[in-house]
């Protein structure tokens, strides 16, 4: 009688992540840049709204707030593109565009996590819950403007940029329910800030570049063609021109020029990445910019607490 034999059991396949490790991974939890690039600018233009240190609560609101909402636009973003990303290398991999997270899923979370930011606003005043709303406007619109735009980074621009007159608006805002509390200067520092987003993230659209022009997506970097690392240059110049000629006009000093100064040398580090047009050094480049946030934040601090 033939020996009888036992198959083997078949291999185990990989874990599946868990729900929640999915979640973090819609929001880009494993990559803080993305809100840090929000956070610098709008706490530079909180400190300067509140002439100093602007106390625990608006800074745990514009903190957590920035966090909240820019997982939030993730969440849109992912959803908006999902037939894009999976022809895309850097994006074929995300929780949407691979089913692993349902469309209802992605905006029912994005809507918690918005819900949970305007509950965190509505600790403020009216001013800054009149801008709210707008900024969520702008946020939910940025993801569909690569369809129609040339330089969608532009509302994107806008978009990570509006924490800065919220800033001023929480700040220096009463109990009415009007802008009139929001200077000038707060809407003239979030145009210079655009600049540095325009520059950052046509960084960032250049890695995507033969991905998007084979899909048919715009981008600044797409427009700019041949002149794109120029054109990120005189962005980065702009930026830099524009926010510190309004730092100096709002009483701000050598310690914030030399936060200023410290952010030039990085735009300078960075054309050393970004002119070979290598995916990697590009990508490189888009996330050390929250650094240049960074030293002008500490720039700012410094200036307002030593001066």
């Amino acid at each position: 009688m033939p020996a009888m034999t036992t198959a083997a059991p078949a291999a185990p396949g990989p874990a599946q992540p868990s729900r929640l490790a999915l979640y973090l991974q819609l929001i880009r939890w494993d990559r803080p840049a993305g809100w840090l690039l929000l956070l610098w600018p709008t706490l530079s233009a909180l400190w300067i709204a509140a002439d100093g240190w602007p106390g625990w609560h608006l800074l745990a609101v514009f903190t957590l707030g920035t966090v909240l909402m820019r997982s939030a636009g993730c969440c849109v973003n992912d959803v908006a593109d999902r037939e894009f990303d999976r022809h895309v290398q850097r994006t074929a991999q995300r929780p949407v565009t691979t089913g692993a997270v349902s469309v209802k899923e992605a905006l029912l979370l994005g809507a918690a996590l918005s819900l949970v930011s305007f509950g965190l606003v509505l600790t403020t005043n009216p001013p800054a819950i009149l801008l709210s709303f707008a900024a969520l406007a702008v946020a939910i619109a940025y993801p569909f403007a690569k369809r129609v735009l040339a330089m969608p980074q532009a509302v994107l621009g806008i978009a990570f940029s509006f924490g800065i007159p919220m800033a001023f608006a929480a700040a220096l805002g009463g109990a009415e329910w009007n802008l009139r509390a929001v200077p000038l200067s707060a809407w003239a520092l979030l145009v210079a800030n655009l600049f540095w987003v325009l520059a950052y993230d046509t960084e960032y659209a250049m890695v995507d570049r033969d991905d998007d022009l084979r899909i048919g997506v715009r981008s600044s970097a797409i427009a700019l063609g041949r002149w794109d690392v120029a054109g990120i240059m005189l962005f980065y110049a702009a930026y830099l021109a524009a926010w510190g000629g309004l730092g100096l006009r709002l009483g701000l000093g050598r310690w914030f020029l030399a936060g200023m100064a410290c952010a030039a040398a990085q735009a300078l580090w960075h054309f050393t990445l970004i002119r070979r047009r290598s995916r990697a050094e590009c990508f490189k480049a888009f996330r050390a910019n929250h650094w240049l946030g960074f030293a002008v934040f500490v720039g700012t601090v410094a200036d307002l607490a030593l001066r």
